[in-house]
């Protein structure tokens, strides 16, 4: 305290001289920094434009590439204790090569499972699906197709979108709804009775459980009632040692900077929660599989 004062009472001496007679200094802040008004204005609008630029930036190139959350930075993690590994593709993986993927390993253990974008919304089918569909089946992973849920059209019409497009068979995975945004007008509990009809019409007609796909705090806040819990639960959380979750989950997907052959960029990396036959089980079987 003592010199701050002191210091101000030098300052005041130095800058005296420039002051005339019951005037102000000549030298104010914004002189100080700018020098003038025009090069505050240029200062100003140089701020804008980087501001601008980087907007621009996130919007064009980082957030189409930010599908679940993609990170920019990180290596990808492999939980220990898990030995059942699979990934999930869409469009955003471009033209995969089916036979370099098919002998790929990740950690010394073989792909198990493909899950695949199938339909978004009411009226979009991912552009890779039917391809990738039929060749995952065709190389021999237990396959498995995915719903993006989306707010601009009712559970209804999202899940009757979904089974006219998607040809699940026996030995595939359970139909999977991939549900990650609330509308801001919407309560949770009128929330959570859209995400229901959905389930509930896509069980109908395959009678099994669909999988819920939803990030940790998504779930937390959102979907966080026991009448969900019937429902295999597919985690998404990255770059940690272990899931902070404490019900029970089937599936983790716990990086989407995965690197493989056959697959150009960046893949999501996924785990099994159970054995090899726990996942065969899991599958649509002869008894389980609905009429078309």
């Amino acid at each position: 305290m003592e010199a701050n004062r002191r210091r101000k009472t030098v300052r005041k001496r130095q800058v005296a001289p420039n002051r005339k007679r019951g005037g102000k200094s000549k030298t104010s802040i914004a002189g100080m920094l700018f020098g003038s008004r025009t090069k505050m204005a240029w200062w100003t609008g140089g701020i804008l434009v980087v501001v601008a630029y980087v907007w621009a930036f996130y919007y064009f190139f980082v957030s189409p590439l930010g599908f679940r959350w993609r990170a920019l930075y990180g290596d990808a993690k492999y939980p220990d204790g898990y030995e059942i590994r699979g990934i999930d593709i869409s469009h955003y993986q471009g033209d995969i090569d089916w036979e370099l993927l098919q002998n790929a390993m990740i950690e010394k253990s073989p792909i198990r499972f493909v899950v695949m974008k199938a339909t978004e919304g009411a009226s979009k089918v991912d552009p890779s699906f039917n391809e990738n569909f039929q060749q995952a089946r065709e190389y021999g992973f237990i396959r498995g197709a995915y719903h993006f849920w989306s707010n601009k059209s009712s559970a209804r019409q999202q899940a009757y979108f979904f089974l006219d497009k998607v040809p699940l068979e026996v030995g595939d995975l359970p139909p999977v709804l991939d549900v990650e945004h609330k509308p801001a007008d919407k309560s949770v509990e009128d929330f959570q009775r859209d995400v229901l009809t959905w389930l509930h019409i896509v069980e109908d007609r395959y009678h099994v459980k669909p999988i819920i796909y939803t990030y940790y705090k998504f779930k937390m806040t959102n979907l966080n009632s026991p009448v969900f819990d019937d429902y295999p639960y597919w985690i998404a959380h990255y770059y940690v040692d272990k899931i902070e979750y404490k019900g029970e989950w089937k599936f983790w997907q716990h990086t989407d900077a995965g690197r493989l052959p056959g697959i150009k960029g960046y893949v999501d990396f996924n785990i099994y929660n159970g054995s090899f036959y726990d996942l065969k089980q899991l599958t649509i079987s002869d008894d389980t599989e609905g009429e078309e």
